[in-house]
């Protein structure tokens, strides 16, 4: 069957943006597997598709999706690694970032995503369901409301709230000696000098995101023992 233009088109975009994945994620010692780009080829292909309709994201080209969404989650896993977390939960995931990037790198943990976004919870229930991943939930749901059975090791946010309100609303989520882990951009000195008192700064991370010429700082934190 011959193929029409826009087709051809589409596969050559394809083999673009997994060269691309490949390539930026090796700058960030990072080896995907064929499978795993397979996935986040599709997760570009399906975030373009659904974001002429939905709007879920401000980043329109997918070349930009690559660098600005799939970089910048993926420059977060060696400083997560280090936290030997089982269970993560993202906080205000939106399109799914960074943790539907982090499933599928991690398809042997348990990644929750949770947003109050009604479009994009189903934009991730699609993708979740097109690719069966199993080690994935979605949770359409205001965080101080979201009472799980189970506390996460891992408390997530990229660019959601200023760090007080992330401690507030998600501090019945984490486990007792659970992290809590904010992507920021700047160093965020006015957000950690209004922290409560009972929660520590364990780490600042500067970020260097294959393609961005912009700060990015992972900072974690965990509550005190009483």
């Amino acid at each position: 069957m011959m193929l029409t233009q826009s087709a051809i088109n589409q596969k050559e975009a394809q083999i673009q943006w997994r060269e691309l994945i490949k390539t930026g994620s090796r700058a960030l010692t990072i080896e995907l597997t064929a499978q795993q780009l397979d996935l986040l080829v599709s997760y570009i292909e399906q975030l373009s598709k659904w974001n002429k309709a939905y709007n879920l994201t401000a980043v329109r080209d997918p070349l930009d999706m690559i660098k600005l969404h799939i970089f910048d989650s993926l420059a977060i896993i060696r400083c997560l690694a280090k936290l030997n977390g089982n269970r993560f939960i993202d906080i205000g995931t939106g399109a799914g970032l960074p943790g539907m990037v982090l499933a599928i790198v991690w398809p042997q943990k348990i990644v929750h995503l949770l947003d109050t976004n009604g479009k994009k919870t189903r934009f991730l229930t699609h993708f979740k369901h097109l690719h069966q991943l199993n080690n994935v939930e979605i949770i359409n749901q205001r965080c101080e409301n979201y009472l799980p059975e189970l506390g996460y090791d891992v408390i997530l946010s990229r660019a959601f709230a200023t760090i007080k309100d992330m401690l507030n609303g998600c501090q019945q989520l984490v486990t007792l000696d659970g992290f809590f882990v904010a992507m920021k951009g700047i160093y965020p000195a006015a957000e950690l000098d209004a922290m409560p008192a009972n929660y520590c700064l364990l780490d600042c991370d500067v970020l260097q995101v294959p393609g961005v010429d912009a700060e990015r700082h992972l900072i974690t934190i965990q509550k005190q023992p009483t």
